[in-house]
Parts: structure tokens; C-alpha cells; sequence
């Protein structure tokens, strides 16, 4: 019987590249895979990668540099660059890095299982097209490994070409799968023990998939999957605040398993860096859209995204930014300096300078911590619901998530990954709440 090769990866990025990693290990399964922890005698060596953030193909090819010194004591390793870098910079990275035997697209992992037996040849492969055929109709059915919760992609792509962002370029035009086949794999992930869906997408609240007679919103796809036997919770990232529709809206309110935490980026509070960055909504419109929202589902929390030191940005557009976050009030967000990418309208535009983004960020950052902490500090004292997902650091202790998505520490030697038990919380730590059962009973 031939022993299973050790399949290695690394994966960059947001939460669809996590989802992206997880179908092709699975895919790669059925070439004789297996999932390792340790690039030290990996059979393959697979870099997801992602586009958004700043170097993203400098720290690449940092890895690869290490990752040749590996294989120069495993010259049978196998090395694929996969994801956004990947589709952006295909033909480039096979040139500059020998090391690389594949370079597959996000759209093409279905395909790996046939790369993978040519690059066995002696051959090197690059797949970066956007194929005909829906990636999601030829892989393997999911493995959830045990797990809780799990992703779902429901659509991919971007139609709203930010100046700033590289998604319609790698990940092309908005697809949305057909419903029936999303409900299809929701069905059997809570089959196997999933009791939270989060539902993915480049823009996910612009999910319009169609099951051959009418369309569905994501909001009929939410209220579909909330009437799920066994699937106690749904939340969805990330979304368009245009796409922001009224069904959705009201589906915060009206479905109980949809969790009471939204990711909606804004990116900047000022309307002219708004309109630079082709976001086609002002900061009022934002800011009204934030109160229609919390109207429907008061206790629920926000995140977002921001950018500082866009190109133009001056300290009054970044004081603008400042108000929109006193006014919204964020459990959470994620701010960056802007950094160009190549092929981007933004990207020929004069940069603010670096120690004035530097010292913005700082200052953005420090607002934003001030509100996350006062938003977890606030769930002191309070009963929540915490899905367990596994052992903590401590002897009998499980960690799982608040239905506002903080991470809770609890006591709990008898509580399995997959209960959901009541949780009075007593204490706010930096990045989680620490908590104890409500009651001793096995969930």
C-alpha cells in the first residue's frame, strides 16, 4: 500500500482563502494528500496567497526563498503558488522563482488533482484562466474534520472596481452559485457536525444566485439556511454597504439565527476620498444605512474597514474619518495604510507621505482599540451563548465564540467542541472575555 504524501499550506489572507485552502486539501486528498503542520518533509508545498494587503508579493517571495533551502534537501518537494498573487502575477513568478513547479488561479484549483500528475512528470504548470465550467461542480464533497463551524463560499468576485482594490482583476466578475447547490453543501456540513455557517464572498450581500426560475437575495438564502434542522447559527462577510438591501436589513431582525455582528467597510469617512476611491456612497449614506441596520437588530455590533493616506487625502478628510468613527461606534475594525497595487486606477496617484499615513494610522488605531474595548468590556456581567470549538490553553478549559463573535475562555471540562451552553461573563481580557457556565449540565 503506497504511504500518503504530506501536503504542506500556508495560507495568506481573509477568510475565503481559508475556504480556498480547505477545497484543495480536499481535492488534493483524492491524489493521495494528506494535510502536515510542518513544511520539513512535505511532499508539496502549497502558498495560498493574497492580493490585498501591502507586499503581499515580497512576503511571497520571502517564503519561497526559505522554502528552497528546504528543498534542496527534498528535491522530490513539489512547490504551487495559489490564490490572488498567483492570478495577478502568474507568468512572473515562474520566471523569477525556479523553486515553483505550479502556478494555479483561485478560479482553477478544481483542476489541481491533473496539475498536480504533470508537475510528477518533471514539467512545470501555470493555470491562471477564468475557465467556463463552475469550479465548484468538480470537487469532492467537504470534509469539516470535525469542527463546529465552518465557511461557505456563496459568491465570488467584484463588480465595483475601488480604485484601490485588485478583486476584479484576480477574481473577476461577480458569480453567485445556484442556491440549491449552497443549500445542498450547508445540509452537509451540519450532517457532519457544523452548527455555524459563515457564508463568503469578495461581495457577499450582492449574492444573486439563481435555482432556473426565479433569483434569490442573500436575504431568502439566510432565511433558507436559518430554517435549517441543526445549523444554529449563519452570519455572512464581506459586504458593499450599496448592496446593503432592504430584505437584508430586516432579516437581522427577523431571523434569530443570524448572528448580531456585520463586517461593512466603509474605508474613509470623508465623501471626496470616498468619491476617489470610486465607493459610490457618501458618509451620510453610510451612516444612515448604520441606523437603519441597528433600528432592525439594536444590539448588534459593527466592524468595518478602513484605509488611511489615500492618495489626496488631506488632515481634514482624515478628521472626517475620525467623526464617522466617534458617530458609528465599531466593536472592531481593520485599518491599513494605503499601498498601491499594480494595474489599480489609485496606483498612479502621488502617495500622501509616509510619516503623515503613519502617524494617522496610529491615531485611527488608537480610536478603534478605545471602542473595541468598551464594546467587550460592556458584555461584563452579561449571558450569552457560546458555541465551544475547542480546548483552551488551560487543563479542562474550552474556548468558543459569544454570538457577537468574541472569543470566550470558560472552565468547562465537560462541555464538547459543537455544545452551545449559556455563559455569564466575568471578565474582559485584551483580545477575549473570560466566562463561566450558567449551569453544569452537559450541552
Amino acid at each position: 500500500m503506497t504511504a500518503p504524501r504530506k501536503l504542506f499550506i500556508k495560507t495568506y489572507g481573509c477568510q475565503m482563502n481559508v475556504y480556498d485552502s480547505e477545497r484543495m486539501a480536499e481535492s488534493l486528498g483524492g491524489a493521495g494528500y494528506t494535510l502536515s503542520d510542518h513544511v520539513e518533509g512535505a511532499d508539496m508545498v502549497l502558498l495560498n496567497t493574497c492580493h490585498i494587503r501591502e507586499k503581499a508579493a515580497e512576503k511571497l517571495y520571502s517564503d519561497l526563498g526559505r522554502i528552497k533551502k528546504i528543498k534542496a534537501d527534498h528535491p522530490n518537494m513539489k512547490v504551487a503558488v495559489a490564490g490572488c498573487v498567483a492570478q495577478a502575477e502568474g507568468g512572473e513568478i515562474m520566471r523569477r522563482a525556479p523553486v515553483v513547479d505550479l502556478v494555479v488561479g483561485p478560479q482553477s484549483y478544481h483542476r489541481l488533482p491533473a496539475l498536480e500528475a504533470e508537475i510528477r512528470t518533471g514539467k512545470r504548470a501555470l493555470d491562471t484562466e477564468f475557465p467556463p465550467e463552475d469550479k465548484f461542480d468538480h470537487l469532492p464533497k467537504r470534509s469539516t474534520l470535525g469542527r463546529a463551524t465552518a465557511f461557505l463560499t456563496v459568491q465570488e468576485g467584484c463588480d465595483k472596481f475601488c480604485a484601490f482594490c485588485v478583486v476584479p482583476y484576480t477574481r473577476g466578475a461577480e458569480v453567485s452559485r445556484a442556491p440549491q447547490r449552497i443549500l445542498a453543501e450547508a445540509t452537509a456540513l451540519v450532517e457532519k457536525g457544523v452548527r455555524e455557517i459563515t457564508l463568503l464572498g469578495q461581495n457577499v450581500n450582492g449574492y444573486h444566485g439563481s435555482d432556473g426560475s426565479k433569483d434569490w437575495g442573500l436575504a431568502q438564502l439566510i432565511r433558507a439556511l436559518c430554517d435549517m434542522k441543526g445549523l444554529e447559527r449563519v452570519r455572512y462577510t464581506t459586504s458593499h454597504p450599496n448592496d446593503m438591501e432592504d430584505d437584508l436589513i430586516r432579516a437581522h431582525g427577523d431571523c434569530e439565527k443570524l448572528m448580531p455582528y456585520l463586517h461593512l467597510p466603509v474605508q474613509s469617512g470623508s465623501d471626496p476620498i470616498l468619491k476617489a476611491m470610486n465607493r459610490k456612497h457618501t458618509a451620510q449614506d453610510y451612516l444612515r444605512l448604520i441606523e437603519r441596520i441597528r433600528a432592525a437588530r439594536p444590539d448588534l455590533l459593527l466592524s468595518s474597514d478602513f484605509i488611511v493616506g489615500f492618495p489626496g487625502e488631506t488632515d481634514a478628510d482624515f478628521a472626517a474619518t475620525l467623526a464617522l468613527v466617534e458617530t458609528v461606534g465599531f466593536a472592531s475594525a481593520y485599518s491599513f495604510k494605503y499601498s498601491a497595487r499594480p494595474g489599480t486606477p489609485a496606483a498612479e496617484r502621488p502617495n500622501v507621505p509616509k510619516d503623515v499615513s503613519d502617524e494617522r494610522l496610529q491615531t485611527l488605531q488608537q480610536l478603534i482599540s478605545r471602542q473595541q474595548k468598551a464594546a467587550q468590556d460592556s458584555m461584563v456581567g452579561r449571558e450569552l451563548t457560546v458555541l465551544f470549538e475547542k480546548p483552551g490553553r488551560e487543563p479542562g478549559q474550552m474556548v468558543g465564540k459569544s454570538e457577537y463573535l468574541h472569543a470566550v475562555h470558560v472552565p468547562a471540562p465537560n462541555v464538547r467542541a459543537g455544545d452551545l451552553r449559556r455563559v455569564r461573563i466575568v471578565k474582559s481580557m485584551q483580545n477575549s472575555l473570560t466566562g463561566a457556565l450558567i449551569d453544569d449540565k452537559t450541552g
